[in-house]
């Protein structure tokens, strides 16, 4: 009787399993780390215009409508950067579009510093290059992190890209109480991300990136820098499409309601808590009496909040899925903006809203561009998640202009009628609601691998 030998055959571990199946390197950790630095730290300018405004309403008797125009321009710049940066993401490399939002932002940011007294409108034009470089800076740093880590953990480790934002916030406070009025000063300290570009230096470019460019053997070192094992260990790598350049016509032929979603639901939410970024401070100080120093104390406790928020929705959205985790943050902050509309009577009843409105409208934001990369594939993940939040960041743009026309033409700091945070903010809590139903139209994407979206 002739026996015969069976043969169990297994299928090799791809390296993208071995990333699933280890433990964060210290090099993963390094990625993960440069990009919330970077974010924190680009950020940090772009909240803290919003002290800038406040101290430039007294210095240079700025107009509600003039105010609101300097803080549109830094929305319009989001706009321009993100539509741009992602594309040029995934034509050039998510590492080198990062070094690049980097230089734009340092470079605009210190051309501000030497602005002569009263030139509200030049601020405002350097504020769109500002802006252009911040953009991007969130679009080419969330899918570089991405393309890095564990499928199972993918929500939270690229979320944190987004979670500890806030801290430029807390630090534009802790700014505004130790340097003061000196505006010049506090705009001078958003150059310092410029030690950013040495950190880069030491980072490889994405292994995603790389093989939809058809360069295996640079996706391969890239991948055994993560893991921190030699080349020859690393595992096979799946096949993927080849990519010249972002295609602008496959985006919104095959993706197109990926877009729609992601554009209309970013948009919802940024109008419901970039106003509140830009504004609330000089709403807590001109409309509710508050002095400068407390509303920068004020503002610390709001960075917290935030945080808190942003790290909740990044991790929930592991636990129950993305499109749970957006809806149910939508609705809590928009209960936030109604509560702003209608119980304002004291500063600390608005400021209790503000609270709820950046702890969970803003706090969405741990998950939100996560979620919108994971809409799109390898070759259009930037390009797709740019154009898709590029569109609706121009609430960036219609919030801050909304919020300076309702204030009007005056001096602000002569009067700011109370009476309009409740026109504002029941629009804002009604676009909440809109962009939380939105999310819900969304692919779940929790737990699944990255080529297989």
């Amino acid at each position: 009787m002739n026996s015969i030998a069976a043969v169990t055959t297994h299928a090799p571990v791809t390296a993208y399993e071995q990333i699933d199946a280890r433990p964060l390197t210290g090099h993963q950790k390094s990625i993960i780390s440069l990009v919330i630095v970077g974010n924190i730290s680009e950020f940090f300018d772009m909240f803290l215009i919003g002290f800038v405004v406040s101290l430039l309403t007294v210095a240079w008797h700025l107009t509600g409508v003039e105010a609101g125009v300097i803080l549109a321009c830094s929305g319009l710049g989001t706009v321009i950067g993100s539509i741009m940066w992602g594309g040029l993401a995934d034509r050039y490399g998510r590492k080198r579009a990062f070094q690049w939002c980097v230089a734009c932002f340092v470079v605009f940011t210190a051309l501000s510093v030497f602005l002569p007294t009263g030139a509200w409108l030049l601020l405002a034009i350097l504020r769109v290059g500002v802006g252009i470089g911040v953009g991007g800076l969130n679009i080419t740093s969330i899918p570089y992190v991405q393309e890095f880590v564990p499928s199972k953990s993918r929500g939270l480790l690229s979320g944190l890209a987004s979670v500890f934002i806030p801290l430029g916030l807390l630090l534009g406070s802790i700014s505004q109480s130790i340097v003061g009025d000196n505006w010049r000063v506090l705009i001078a300290l958003g150059v310092l991300p410029v030690f950013l570009l040495v950190w880069l230096r030491f980072v490889p470019e994405s292994p995603r990136f790389y093989q939809i460019k058809g360069r295996d053997a640079d996706a391969r070192r890239s991948l055994a820098w993560a893991l921190e094992m030699p080349v020859d260990q690393v595992g096979e790598l799946p096949q993927v499409a080849l990519m010249k350049k972002a295609n602008y016509r496959v985006l919104f032929s095959k993706h197109l309601k990926s877009l729609v979603i992601i554009s209309l639901g970013s948009f919802c939410f940024i109008l419901g808590s970039f106003a509140i970024q830009s504004w609330g401070q000089t709403l807590l100080k001109d409309a509710f009496g508050f002095p400068i120093q407390t509303v920068a104390y004020l503002f610390m406790g709001v960075s917290v909040a935030d945080c808190i928020g942003r790290f909740g929705s990044a991790w929930l959205a592991d636990v129950i899925g993305r499109r749970w985790t957006m809806f149910l943050f939508g609705i809590i902050g928009a209960a936030g903006c109604f509560y702003a509309a209608f119980f304002h009577d004291s500063g600390w009843e608005f400021y209790i809203a503000v609270l709820i409105i950046m702890t969970f409208a803003d706090g969405a934001f741990g998950i939100l561009n996560a979620f919108g990369g994971e809409q799109f594939p390898n070759d259009v993940r930037s390009t797709g998640l740019g154009v898709g939040y590029g569109i609706g960041a121009i609430a960036k743009v219609v919030g801050p202009a909304f919020m300076g026309l309702l204030v009007g033409g005056n001096f602000i700091a002569q009067h700011i009628d109370i009476g309009v945070i409740t026109t504002a903010f029941t629009f804002f809590g009604a676009c909440l609601t809109i962009g939380a139903i939105t999310y819900l139209f969304a692919r779940e994407t929790k737990g699944k691998n990255l080529e297989s979206l």
